[in-house]
């Protein structure tokens, strides 16, 4: 660690765990209050310092000396919130902020102090402006390295370049913010900086280790330590404002694809792509509408276009309330648009097709379906996705078109069902998994699959009923069939009627497979035991009994 210390500008919010609590909470900071931690004061308002409070007093002795006194509990999470503004104000005037801790920030003095007229104009406008943004108050110090500029800021204090070391030395050694450190140094009689910094340095690495050695630096103004300076987020959101309502399809295909051609050039100048995409409009009347569009692609500013003019298609050509499952058409036309990259990844982060691109039927019909869900919602166009599960209908997900492909449960099944999933709603189009409408994380990788006990072996049914159907299995003397608690069947089963229908000859039957569910939840408990029996027509069931009824479940193919 060698070098010149780097010149800093450090801002400091005094009492800050205390004026968090009143910007977070409300507690006002101009009465008696005090942050405790540990059942000892961490922080306390300048009113509380006049009733002769200090930090580290326990709770019971800070309430003995000022009875009327407000207690706070220590909130990390809260002191970061209320902070958060303070340093956006700060990078509206600088770039290249280090959070310190919350309350205090530090930025390198030479840019500031250049374009803003020397170190002492940088930290006046630097105050002023957290000031008049965010009406709290502040100190800046500058000094030669961070720590310098810290014990500067609680002072105002600006250290002339070379003279930190000198700033430095009349501090007692409890400035080092290191207690049990500063414990030991005053029983061995230093007292102040300057006598720890005239130490040996061997002497004091063998004595106190790597962190009293970098304790040591510190005390002596050699801080050279780079700020760790955090990078804003860059703003890839594009808006548009219109003094005509727009409530026309072809002025509304018109904006889209202007707005789509600003958000694919600013993309591109970050290097990035979009593939989630937010679409945000607001009418005249101050409705706001909002929809998310997911692709398993990089979109394109013709795809990010396409989207656009399909939603708002879809939102300006609604029903108008007289019935119908489309939504209701906004009541006035669109005076704002608004396109937020939602989801973004290096242009080189997504790998093409072993063959080449996915092709041109593929994206036709996927286009296809994204104009569907333009116009009906994303929940109108679901494909399945297989998980984990001890039932044909457990194992099976659906998912909006795009939507990470992700199962609900652990595990893939045994085998792929051999059809359709599970019925979906009425006004919803099922598409087959190998329509692909993401890439899998891990895939090509050998996944741990938990147990499933009670789960059916394979092969999987073909169909799932959504609704499972009524059924009445009897053996060959024409008596019902009982499963009893311990598994037993009371007889073969031999004839099968489901619902109203005319009863069937069961040529073949395989189970029970028992399921015990939630057993320690009496409310969500469940037990049934499933059976597969094949009938003289051909055809081939999944059947359950649960409480002493029969249940078709699903059809095998």
């Amino acid at each position: 660690m060698s070098g010149v210390p780097q010149r800093t500008l450090l801002l400091w919010c005094p009492d800050w765990p205390v004026l968090a609590a009143e910007i977070v909470d409300g507690v006002p900071a101009t009465d008696p209050v005090v942050v405790l931690h540990a059942n000892r004061v961490i922080a306390c308002s300048e009113r509380a310092r006049a009733e002769g409070i200090r930090r580290g007093l326990r709770r019971r002795e800070a309430q003995g000396r000022c009875p009327h006194l407000t207690v706070v509990d220590h909130d990390p999470g809260r002191d970061v919130r209320a902070f958060e503004p303070v340093v956006a104000a700060v990078e509206e005037v600088v770039a290249g902020v280090e959070v310190i801790r919350p309350g205090a920030c530090a930025t390198a003095a030479r840019g500031p102090s250049r374009y803003l007229g020397g170190e002492e104009a940088a930290a006046e406008r630097i105050v002023e402006h957290v000031a008049q943004s965010c009406a709290v108050e502040s100190q800046a110090g500058i000094a030669d390295g961070v720590f310098a500029a810290g014990l500067a800021a609680r002072e105002g204090r600006i250290v002339t370049p070379g003279g930190t070391r000198e700033f430095l030395a009349a501090r007692p050694v409890e400035a080092l913010g290191r207690p049990a450190l500063a414990d030991l140094l005053r029983r061995l009689g230093v007292r102040t900086l300057g006598e720890f910094a005239a130490l040996p340095a061997g002497d004091v690495l063998a004595r106190f280790g790597f962190d009293g050695a970098l304790a040591h630096r510190l005390a002596g103004g050699r801080d050279d330590r780079p700020l760790a300076v955090r990078q804003p987020p860059a703003d890839l959101t594009v808006t548009a404002d219109y003094d005509e309502p727009v409530d026309r399809v072809d002025a509304a295909a018109f904006a889209a694809r202007m707005l789509a051609e600003r958000l694919h050039e600013r993309l591109a100048g970050y290097g990035l792509a979009c593939t989630r995409l937010g679409i945000e409009a607001v009418t005249a009347h101050g409705q706001e509408l909002h929809r998310v569009w997911r692709h398993d692609g990089l979109l394109t500013a013709a795809a990010i276009a396409d989207r656009v003019r399909w939603q708002l298609d879809g939102w300006l050509s609604g029903s108008n309330g007289r019935g119908g499952t489309r939504p209701a058409r906004p009541t006035a036309g669109i005076v704002r648009l608004r396109l937020v990259p939602d989801g973004v990844l290096a242009q080189a982060g997504l790998q093409p097709g072993l063959w080449g691109e996915t092709g041109e039927e593929r994206e036709r019909a996927h286009r296809a379906l994204s104009r569907v869900q333009g116009i009906l919602g994303p929940e109108a166009v679901v494909t399945a996705v297989l998980g984990g599960g001890r039932s044909p209908a457990d194992q099976v997900r659906l998912v909006p078109w795009g939507d990470e492909r992700a199962p609900a449960r652990p595990g893939p099944p045994p085998l792929p069902p051999a059809g359709a999933a599970p019925g979906a709603a009425s006004a919803s189009v099922v598409v087959p998994a190998g329509g692909g409408a993401g890439r899998r994380a891990g895939r090509g990788r050998a996944v741990a699959e938990p147990p499933w006990p009670g789960r059916i072996p394979p092969p999987s049914p073909a169909v799932v009923l959504p609704t499972p159907l009524p059924a009445d299995v009897r053996d060959a003397a024409g008596e019902p069939v009982v499963v009893s608690a311990r598994l037993a069947v009371s007889a073969a089963p031999a004839r099968l009627t489901v619902g109203d229908g005319r009863p069937a000859e069961i040529t073949g039957w395989a189970g029970p497979w028992p399921v015990d569910e939630r057993w320690w939840a009496p409310a969500e408990a469940r037990r049934r035991a499933r059976f597969q029996v094949c009938l003289a027509d051909g055809a081939a069931l999944l059947l359950a009994v649960e409480g002493g009824m029969w249940l078709v479940e699903a059809i095998y193919d």
